[in-house]
């Protein structure tokens, strides 16, 4: 323990001396913040709590590290205008569209890359992890890192799906409500207002309970929930374009509503437009998780991380983390789109770094 102490301080010492003389002042003072909490917790806590310290440090560390080849990786291979973007990305944002492109691969690829298959039963239930089995088995003998494998398709897919549709709804509702105006515009205005009233999962709840559980239900019942948010960012954001110069001079030159739409409104309302549609599908993501872990959404035995929680929560009462997987991979993917959005509305907000 001693030892490790010792190491531990002269390492964070030795760096923080570095980057001080090669004058890196923001290296400097994380390293040395670093030193200081390191102190006041060994003092409480002893050689585990610095232990704790290095393992987070380092995690940290590689995770940034990740993120900048990634980052640089995105830079060579794009053209020279997005170039010129990604190279102010943050490293938030450069791990946010790493883990997405993980969650991608790992969607796409699943038969290839699950060491076994989505419902194939290959051992005890609840058997301990082994050679075969990375995670163990679930309640009934399935391998639950194939299972997770296969969710990040499934789970993922069908929230994509959803936020399409609820996407398509409202940004369509919303651009016609800003260029016809009157009473469409206050109809539409008037149904979003009642929709957005109800809580969200009481409705998805209600709705699920008469159709049933169908993947098409689950897809039309969420894209009906949360389309009216679409809807009223979409006419806030064209209701401030159809009033401009070029497009009251479109209108004079006898241009039809979708000639307005597609070539004067839309074009000028991508950048929010993108932006909210991450932000809708952690929503859509993380209700159709909740419906999934109250037995409402995916149905056995389609592999979905919201009833792989549910399913396998009674391990938890014996120290076994391995419910919370999938649950730091819902969480961990809706970090990582918060990430992304987060300085893409950055970047349209025309803000600069000073």
């Amino acid at each position: 323990m001693s030892n490790f102490v010792i190491i531990y301080y002269a390492a964070l010492i030795a760096a923080s001396c570095l980057a001080a003389y090669y004058k890196q002042r923001s290296v400097f003072t994380l390293i040395f913040s670093l030193t200081l909490i390191s102190f006041v917790l060994g003092i409480i806590g002893g050689a585990g709590a610095l232990r704790f310290v290095a393992t987070a440090a380092f995690v940290l560390a590689l995770a940034a590290g990740t993120s900048y080849c990634f980052r640089e990786f995105l830079i060579m291979i794009s053209k020279p205008g997005l170039a010129k973007e990604l190279r102010t990305a943050p490293l938030t944002a450069a791990f946010g569209m790493f883990v997405i492109f993980t969650y991608a691969i790992a969607g796409i690829f699943a038969p290839w890359i699950a060491p076994h298959g989505e419902a194939e039963i290959i051992g005890q239930a609840f058997a301990p992890p082994d050679e075969t089995m990375l995670l163990g088995a679930d309640q009934l003998g399935r391998d639950m890192f194939s299972r997770i494998i296969y969710g990040a398709r499934n789970s993922v897919g069908l929230a994509l799906v959803a936020t399409m549709l609820a996407f398509i709804m409202g940004s369509i509702a919303g651009l016609l409500a800003a260029v016809k105006g009157g009473w469409f515009d206050q109809l539409m205005g008037r149904v979003a207002d009642v929709i957005m009233s109800i809580p969200s999962l009481i409705f998805a709840l209600l709705m699920l309970s008469i159709f049933g559980t169908g993947l098409q239900v689950i897809v039309i019942v969420v894209a009906v929930i949360y389309s009216p948010r679409v809807f009223r960012l979409t006419r806030a954001v064209a209701g401030n374009i159809v009033v401009m110069d070029y497009v009251e001079a479109a209108k004079l030159r006898g241009e039809g509503d979708w000639y307005l739409v597609r070539k004067e409104i839309l074009p000028n309302a991508t950048a929010p437009l993108i932006a909210e549609f991450g932000l809708e599908f952690c929503f859509v993501f993380l209700l159709i998780a909740g419906l999934s872990f109250l037995g409402l959404g995916i149905q056995p035995p389609t592999a979905d991380w919201g009833s792989m929680v549910r399913e396998n929560a009674t391990l938890i009462s014996f120290g076994d983390i391995t419910p919370l997987i999938p649950a730091a991979a819902i969480a961990l993917l809706t970090v990582a789109i918060n990430f992304v959005v987060d300085w893409m509305l950055f970047r349209t907000s025309g803000l600069k770094e000073q």
